[in-house]
């Protein structure tokens, strides 16, 4: 069980081989004035091989977090379920004279920001052991970590802490392990950041139009606006239905025209019958209006419903 990814720098060509993995991290930024130049086709090769994407920084813990977080985060339109991520490790010139309690509170103040950036994404951490037994002050690692200890099996970074993300070699290419079984599962727990749409309820249906309707007259069914729970709901149509038709059949023709804004579309006729009583028309997200016209007399009703 377990999935497997790696992580890119700007050492690792612009396609690197993505045979086996389903996910891969790629670094953006480091400090607050470099950006790698290969990150932008590094990502557009992963998600073209269908992995599950993230971009990290590597900071200069002498700086401003906020500033940092800043930079890092305006190279990138981040979309849903892209990971975001601070490669929290500071062996390098840049960060070897930051006094370890200074780390600490910049990997706090950096995590705590991006967050608020980005409630929607999963914003974690990359760090060694080192770094999480010895530097780390609190155990928080954002909303997932992301643990090194190269040269233990994948799977077992002998921490006791919770993780999801094991790098467990930096032999030519670092290579990382996920404890989630799949591709579509790790997917899946990254777009579950989202804010979910409202399913609306059934007794909510907004009845549209109920009243007496004769041959010739084309009355119009306004719909719900876009981008309410009801416009985007699963399934949308529209429930027709009449009464009391005046007609020796009990049946009336039901002439539909959808208007999307634009233009009326879909043009159709159906059926509906006293007996059975309603028939369903399907709605799109961007359907604004109905127009109704039918061959006979009677009391007519619409329900925008899923």
């Amino acid at each position: 069980m377990g999935i497997y990814g790696q992580d890119w720098a700007s050492y690792q060509s612009s396609a690197p081989d993505a045979t086996g993995l389903s996910f891969v991290f790629v670094k953006i930024t480091e400090g607050l004035g470099y950006v790698s130049p290969k990150w932008p086709a590094q990502r557009g090769h992963a998600k073209a091989h269908g992995l599950v994407w993230g971009g990290y920084h590597y900071p200069h813990m002498a700086n401003d977090p906020r500033s940092e977080a800043d930079f890092f985060l305006s190279q990138v339109a981040w979309q849903p379920g892209d990971m975001v991520v601070l490669d929290w490790e500071g062996y390098d010139d840049a960060n070897a004279g930051v006094p370890r309690s200074v780390q600490a509170a910049y990997k706090e103040a950096w995590l705590r920001y991006v967050k608020e950036r980005l409630p929607h994404n999963p914003v974690g951490m990359y760090c060694n052991v080192d770094y999480w037994r010895n530097v780390d002050s609190t155990g928080n690692a954002g909303d997932f970590l992301w643990i090194a200890t190269a040269g233990l099996p994948a799977g077992s970074p002998g921490i006791a802490a919770d993780w999801l993300f094991h790098q467990y070699s930096d032999a030519g290419v670092d290579r990382d392990y996920c404890h989630l079984g799949s591709t579509a599962e790790l997917r899946d727990w990254t777009l579950s950041f989202q804010p979910r749409t409202p399913i609306p309820q059934e007794d909510d249906m907004p009845q549209w139009l109920a009243g007496q309707v004769t041959p010739g007259t084309q009355p119009t069914v306004v719909l719900v606006p876009a981008g309410t729970a009801w416009n985007s709901a699963p399934r949308r149509r529209l429930h027709l239905g009449m009464d009391q038709i005046a007609a020796k059949a009990p049946t009336a023709a039901v002439r539909v025209a959808i208007h999307n804004g634009n233009a009326w579309r879909s043009i159709t006729t159906v059926e509906v019958t006293a007996a059975a009583g309603t028939v369903d028309v399907p709605l799109t997200p961007g359907d604004v209006k109905v127009s109704l016209c039918t061959d006979a007399s009677g009391i007519a009703y619409a329900i925008e419903t899923w």
